[in-house]
């Protein structure tokens, strides 16, 4: 967990995430990410040089997911919990059908997490996209879309108000999957029927088979994203 709370340290410092006095929504969707991210910045509190609060928010999808494990989870940390209930499932899979689905429902929790957000006093919120998520989004979006872009490390949404942080994109995957094993987190069975079955699947196995190919591929195409840099992704403060 130490090197994930200094690597944690590092992006929030580095992208100036956090100012006195914040209000971070942390978006629990109950995967590892986020409740590692949850924890991280839990922890990070106890020594970061600005005081701020955490709230912790769960969209429920409406299948019927338990979640006292990670009630009991946030409460461990004194952060408060909420689940905004949905019938995203309903909407999206059985009513409107969608054959593509995963963007129009990141879409929809999205708003609903913000709503919630606001009705808390929050004025960010925390998501919980790490490394390989963001060598990802860059890859997809040359292969699908023929553009060089990725989501924001901080981004400010003028229409809510709301900031949007990501304060573990200098943590791996593979880092996040073996504390969240070893640390026993309560993580959630993915019930998506999607799950598994994505575009963004078929990029992580093609990036794996490149990884191994050429060893380091994923670590120069971050680096790549910094020191173009990526629109976004200019650092607030060099290391």
């Amino acid at each position: 967990m130490q090197r994930i709370l200094s690597l944690t340290r590092k992006c929030v410092q580095e992208y100036d995430m956090i100012a006195p006095g914040d209000r971070i929504a942390v978006g629990i969707s109950g995967g590892k990410d986020s409740l590692l991210l949850l924890a991280a910045l839990a922890e990070l509190r106890r020594f970061y040089p600005v005081p701020y609060h955490l709230e912790a928010i769960t969209v429920d999808m409406g299948l019927g997911a338990d979640y006292s494990g990670i009630r009991e989870f946030t409460h461990r940390f004194g952060i408060p919990y909420t689940v905004v209930p949905s019938e995203l499932y309903q909407i999206i899979f059985e009513e409107r059908k969608e054959s593509n689905p995963c963007s129009l429902c990141a879409k929809m929790r999205r708003g609903m997490l913000h709503d919630a957000a606001l009705e808390r006093g929050c004025n960010k919120v925390a998501l919980g996209h790490h490394w390989d998520d963001a060598v990802e989004t860059f890859m997809m979006s040359q292969v699908f879309e023929g553009r060089i872009s990725c989501f924001f490390p901080v981004t400010y949404l003028d229409r809510s108000g709301l900031t949007q942080i990501r304060p573990l994109l200098y943590v791996g995957e593979s880092l996040i999957r073996g504390v969240a094993r070893r640390l026993n987190f309560p993580v959630l069975e993915s019930r998506c029927p999607a799950d598994g079955n994505t575009k963004r699947e078929e990029i992580k196995n093609l990036l794996r088979e490149m990884n191994e190919r050429y060893p380091g591929y994923r670590e120069r195409i971050f680096g790549a994203m910094q020191r173009l840099p990526l629109p976004g992704w200019e650092r607030k403060k060099t290391p």
